[in-house]
């Protein structure tokens, strides 16, 4: 069965891409790009023992502001993401930069914990900007050097997700948590005129009607077994992953640590130097090894949660888990990646949409499970928590049939 569109309801496919690919300054804006916008995503993630503080709130109601987050990108990865086929793609970015730069700006001045859950709800689902970029970029390189292209631009999205942490500790440290949003803000104003109007043209492939289009991203999902397999798998791998970072600023602010908003700042850099494996990852795919590979990945967060249980008082430990969950992660997500664009050339949006909104699910449910199992039963709980996600997705790999 295939999925592609009819002549008469397709559009001019983009322009072929020679095969050197696209140039070095065009794949590092597009990785720049992508780190910015997914940076809204997890500003929030080490501020959350000072929003308890600030809107007189408990630890899992302020982890709730994650999960909403999350859940806000999950369903733009449904319903926005899709677009990304049926429009042009540049004008698509700066729209949705726009409504995320409004969205930042009522977070920045929320009197309210329900208004900065409501503007974190519209921030997240905007921000699958990145989901765009993505494939944008899939689409102007050559095959040969696919997963490699992919790779440098998922390894920006990927400090920024871990930047972002480190950033907003030191700037809520120094002026505040609303600074944060206010910053952002700005940001992706600016990233979005740049965007606008230097990227290349980007036509649309698919001439269907946006409810066509969100019926056939279903229909991708029933096809591909290749596509639901990864997307669980990375819902596994991300749920463990935002279980871990949601939590960890109640740890290292708590005893023995007592940090300050710069502490757990610096923490979260060191977690930073796992987004280094992304390029690694995607020549690991290029050569034919997503499927040892991503049994390494999946075994490898397993055990960064052993080493994570062992460190609940050695920040030394700790910090070593937080390097290996992010290396882990970021291996499955691009081997995935790779693996999803492959099914489709004319659908990679929708592939995306459909492979991103799963593992988002995933993350959201890590978050609030994980801020349940620490404040209720505490670390020891939280590990075993994470470490049980990843085996269970490498159960499902052992069913995967080689080939």
């Amino acid at each position: 069965m295939s999925l592609r569109p009819s002549p008469d309801t397709e559009a001019s496919p983009a322009r072929s891409t020679p095969e050197s690919g696209p140039p070095g300054w065009l794949v590092l804006l597009l990785a720049v790009s992508c780190g910015l916008t997914v940076a809204n995503l997890y500003y929030a993630q080490p501020l959350l023992a000072e929003l308890t503080g600030s809107f007189h709130i408990g630890g899992v109601a302020a982890g709730a502001l994650i999960t909403v987050t999350q859940l806000g990108y999950a369903a733009g990865m449904l319903f926005l993401v899709p677009l990304g086929d049926r429009l042009e793609n540049r004008r698509l970015v700066a729209t949705l930069l726009g409504i995320t730069c409004a969205a930042l700006l009522v977070a920045a001045t929320a009197p309210a914990f329900p208004v900065l859950l409501v503007a974190s709800l519209v921030s997240g689902a905007t921000s699958v900007v990145v989901q765009i970029l993505i494939p944008f970029a899939a689409d102007l390189a050559p095959d040969a050097t696919r997963g490699r292209i992919v790779g440098r631009v998922v390894s920006g999205l990927l400090a920024g997700i871990l930047l972002s942490r480190a950033l907003s500790s030191v700037l809520a440290d120094l002026a505040g948590w609303r600074v944060i949003y206010f910053a952002s803000a700005v940001l992706m104003a600016v990233l979005g005129l740049v965007l606008r109007t230097t990227l290349p043209p980007h036509p649309a492939k698919t001439g269907l009607s946006y409810g066509r289009l969100l019926r056939t991203t279903v229909q991708l999902v029933r096809v591909h077994p290749a596509l639901r397999r990864r997307a669980l798998y990375q819902a596994a791998m991300f749920g463990a992953f935002s279980a871990f970072w949601t939590t960890i600023a109640f740890v290292l602010t708590g005893p023995p640590f007592h940090y300050s908003q710069l502490g757990v700042g610096l923490f979260a850099l060191v977690g930073a130097g796992g987004a280094l494996i992304a390029p690694w990852a995607g020549r690991w795919a290029d050569r034919g090894l997503t499927r040892p590979m991503t049994a390494v990945g999946l075994a490898g967060a397993a055990v960064s949660f052993g080493v994570a249980a062992l460190g609940r008082h050695n920040v030394i430990l700790l910090g070593l888990a937080a390097v290996l969950i992010d290396m882990a992660v970021q291996t499955t997500l691009v081997l995935g990646q790779h693996t999803v664009y492959a099914l489709d050339a004319t659908a990679r949006a929708r592939l995306n949409s459909a492979y991103i909104a799963t593992f988002f699910v995933g993350g959201a449910a890590g978050s609030q499970l994980g801020s349940f199992a620490y404040h209720d039963w505490g670390w020891g709980a939280l590990t075993a928590f994470g470490a049980a996600l990843p085996i269970l997705a490498l159960l499902g790999w052992c069913t995967e049939r080689r080939g």
